[in-house]
C-alpha cells in the first residue's frame, strides 16, 4: 500500500469499511494478531459518548478506534502512565489540553490531525460533527483518573 496522498480518505478503504459497518458489534475471526491472553479481539466497547474499537492489545501496545458523536464529550482526564498518540480520521473536534485542569487551552481539528497525550497531560476531545480517531497507546487501558464528566462518571475508571 503506498502512503497517503492528499486525496486520501480513510473510509475508502476496504479495511476502515468493514471496521465502521454494524457488523463490528459482532464476533469477527481475527488472524495473525499478537494478543494478550483472554481478549478477544476486535472487541466493540459502548460509551455514553459514543463506542471504542479495539483491534489491538498487546504487552507492548493498544490500538482503538474511538467514534464520537457529535456533541459529546470525553471526561477531562489524565493518566499516571498511559501515553496516547492519535489520528483524527474522519470528522471534527475541539481538543482541550494543559498540564493542569487550571491551565487548559482549547484548539480545533480537522480531518488528518495528530496529537500526543503523555502522562499527567490533563485533556478531552469534544466532537464538533461525528468524528472517528486513531488512538496507539500503550497498553495501560485502566489508566485513567476523571477530574469530570458529562455522564457522571466520576474518578478512575476499569476499561
Amino acid at each position: 500500500m503506498s502512503p497517503p496522498t492528499r486525496g486520501w480518505m480513510p473510509r475508502a478503504h476496504p479495511l476502515w469499511v468493514s471496521l465502521t459497518c454494524a457488523d463490528a458489534t459482532q464476533n469477527t475471526r481475527h488472524v495473525g494478531m499478537s494478543q494478550m491472553p483472554g481478549t478477544s479481539l476486535p472487541r466493540r466497547v459502548l460509551k455514553p459518548w459514543g463506542w471504542e474499537l479495539w483491534y489491538a492489545l498487546t504487552e507492548r501496545y493498544a490500538g482503538k478506534v474511538l467514534h464520537v458523536e457529535r456533541g459529546h464529550r470525553l471526561s477531562l482526564q489524565f493518566h499516571e502512565r498511559k501515553d496516547e498518540s492519535c489520528y483524527l480520521l474522519s470528522g471534527r473536534l475541539l481538543l482541550v489540553r494543559g498540564p493542569s485542569a487550571e491551565q487548559l487551552g482549547e484548539r480545533v481539528l480537522e480531518t488528518g490531525a495528530v496529537w500526543r497525550n503523555r502522562p499527567g497531560d490533563v485533556h478531552t476531545i469534544e466532537a464538533l460533527e461525528d468524528s472517528d480517531v486513531l488512538e496507539v497507546s500503550t497498553p495501560d487501558l485502566d489508566d485513567v483518573v476523571r477530574l469530570s464528566d458529562n455522564y457522571g462518571r466520576a474518578g478512575t475508571s476499569e476499561p
